[in-house]
């Protein structure tokens, strides 16, 4: 940022200089950023009721043993462990606390001390250099970059805009600014488009309960929260598995759908439809209990 300086001078004349100012700290480099940053990343290995295995990404932050990462990742979790870049391996002993609108979520780790990252939750400024750390297809510790590219509101939930490259697998990692801290954790996609991908400010972090104690898995499949495509995209995990509420798709397609509401009846549930080449449509609807009969 450039300013102006104004000195007296003899006779009364005014000298007008230019100052640069620069900022107070110097940003990191992404390779700094990384190595920062990687001590308290965790990839999430996780088995639903079904049996079905995903994987998706934490961070460790908020107090000690306990870890962030998107409530969708866990939401249907019989069992979840957790592993270092060190590939050390933990048991995620349960969910210390979520919310399910803002898609975030708190579990408790089997674990000592380990570094934290910290949360920086001022408003980034658009256009601002950011990375993101997660398992993309299963491929752990990865790191991507990108910009903060819009804040917008969805279904009335402020998230940032990023153009960082994600995919299934990233849904939980952290977002990170130029000093190396935490400003969002990544939440969901647009699908059909490239590079338009959302995260969860990090001061709604500050809505969760870390004194709660942890409740235990129990693989129930509880109601999928979903943007256009969060969950659906993320559920894939590792098994490159699609489908509808986070519920691999098969051969029996409708019956697997009437098989899913009927899980759900007297539940409010939100339904993505995309068709080819059409713009996508969200319902939100309880499901009536003739409908699964």
């Amino acid at each position: 940022m450039i300013g102006k300086l104004k000195f007296a001078a003899v006779g009364g004349v005014y000298l007008t200089l230019a100052a640069v100012c620069f900022p107070l700290w110097a940003a990191l480099s992404p390779e700094e950023i990384y190595e920062a940053a990687l001590p308290s990343t965790l990839t999430l290995e996780v088995e639903n009721g079904a049996g079905q295995h995903f994987v998706g990404s934490a961070f460790l932050a908020v107090g000690e043993g306990l870890a962030v990462t998107a409530w969708h990742v866990v939401q249907d979790a019989r069992r979840v462990e957790a592993r270092f870049s060190d590939q050390r391996r933990v048991n995620v002993v349960g969910l210390a606390d979520k919310n399910e609108e803002l898609d975030l979520a708190l579990i408790r780790l089997d674990t000592g001390a380990r570094p934290q990252i910290k949360l920086n939750t001022a408003t980034p400024r658009i256009g601002s250099r950011i990375c993101v750390l997660g398992a993309p297809r299963g491929l752990d510790f990865s790191i991507s970059e990108g910009i903060v590219s819009q804040i917008r509101t969805v279904d009335k939930v402020r998230y940032y805009q990023v153009s960082c490259p994600i995919s299934p697998g990233n849904s939980g990692g952290p977002v990170l600014n130029e000093r190396g801290e935490v400003i969002g954790v990544m939440s969901w996609r647009k699908t059909n488009a490239e590079s338009v991908s959302f995260a969860v400010p990090s001061s709604e972090i500050a809505r969760l309960k870390p004194a709660c104690p942890p409740i235990p898995w129990r693989g129930d499949a509880i109601v999928q929260h979903s943007h256009g495509g969060a969950a659906d995209v993320d559920k894939a995990g590792l098994s490159q598995a699609t489908g509808v509420l986070g519920i691999p798709s098969a051969k029996g397609g409708l019956i697997d759908f009437r098989r899913l509401l009927s899980e759900r009846v007297g539940r409010r549930i939100t339904v993505t439809v995309q068709e080819e080449n059409a713009q996508e449509s969200r319902f939100s609807f309880e499901v009536p209990e003739h409908w699964v009969k």
